[in-house]
């Protein structure tokens, strides 16, 4: 019977530890298969961190902060935009007028013309009409120092700080005002029988002699000096925007436009003609190859583009060699304007 009892108590001590190293052994692979999963989890985790990260890497590489923008207005409400100055978009404007100018600042293009017409627009595609106070034609615009100043016939002036409220000048004249630019901490106008206005700040004007009494009909800031362009091919320069100096442009066409860029100035002419200069001092007569009136030129991406008549547009990366570029209009462009907006 002792035997028999003692079998029992050794077959239920085996059996007791089989069963618990078993049951060890289910939870060892239960921990193990948490560990695995654990592991699958942090992997996991750890991927879409990467994949997070490489999105967001992907998104800041095609949005950048700032993009390039060619804008160009004229007849009948016209405003185009390009963002290579060679397939151009036309925009609706909501206006009928005559569109003269566009200039940028404070994160607001500004374009004006005929009738006191102000539009405003934060990406060149949806334009916003203003009231500008006047009803005078507005022909140029520029934006300086927080101000944008637009000036116009019979000696208008008006400035605004965004584009949208805009505030009548005293100019001290009454000839009308095509060309605005600012340069050396001096804002200049320039216009009919020679005019030439300066302010500090575009609030007060001051008259400058220009020993002329011939028309100007635009004025740029470049290489430290002010150029004035106007018909027969007058060019007067001045450092301060003061005192004006006589520039032999070695042409007699009306001068309509002009810019700067890539280390040489062009002025624009009649009927497809142009002058080019390295220093603004000694001038070369081109031709663009078209017989359309040029109006206006600007610099950006590493080109020149020019706009004038008949919709005519004109690319060139040298100014020497040029193409026409389809605008998909034949109203008179007037002038473009390039910048790099946000």
């Amino acid at each position: 019977m002792k035997k028999i009892l003692h079998i029992l108590l050794i077959s239920c001590f085996s059996f007791t530890i089989i069963s618990c190293a078993e049951i060890n052994s289910s939870m060892d692979d239960i921990s193990n298969k948490y560990d695995e999963f654990s592991k699958e989890s942090d992997e996991t985790e750890k991927t879409d961190a990467k994949v997070e990260q490489t999105t967001d890497s992907t998104i800041s590489e095609k949005t950048p902060s700032s993009r390039p923008l060619f804008v160009s207005v004229g007849g009948k409400g016209t405003i185009l935009t390009s963002s290579n100055g060679t397939k151009w978009t036309k925009r609706a404007s909501g206006s009928k007028g005559k569109l003269r100018a566009v200039a940028y600042g404070n994160d607001t293009l500004v374009v004006v013309g005929f009738s006191g017409v102000i539009l405003t627009s934060s990406d060149g595609a949806i334009w916003t009409k203003r009231k500008s106070g006047t009803k005078a034609h507005l022909g140029n615009v520029t934006y300086a120092n927080d101000t944008f100043v637009a000036v116009g016939n019979g000696g208008s002036v008006i400035t605004s700080s965004d584009g949208t409220k805009w505030t009548k000048r005293k100019s001290r004249t009454k000839t009308s005002l095509y060309g605005v630019a600012y340069g050396n901490n001096t804002f200049v106008a320039v216009g009919y029988k020679g005019t030439i206005i300066t302010s500090s700040d575009g609030t007060k004007w001051t008259k400058r002699k220009s020993n002329t009494s011939v028309e100007f009909n635009e004025v740029i800031y470049a290489d430290d000096t002010f150029f004035a362009f106007g018909f027969k091919g007058v060019i007067r320069s001045s450092l301060s925007g003061k005192s004006w100096s006589k520039i032999k442009s070695g042409t007699r066409m009306g001068l309509l436009g002009a810019s700067h860029g890539n280390s040489t100035f062009i002025a624009l002419g009649n009927a497809g003609n142009f002058i080019t200069s390295s220093d603004g001092k000694s001038w070369t007569k081109r031709n663009s190859g078209t017989k359309k009136h040029l109006r206006g030129i600007t610099t950006g991406n590493g080109k020149f583009v020019i706009v004038g008549n008949a919709g005519t547009i004109l690319t060139s990366p040298d100014s020497t060699t040029w193409s026409k570029m389809e605008s998909g209009t034949s109203r008179h462009l007037r002038r473009v304007f390039f910048e790099l907006v946000e």
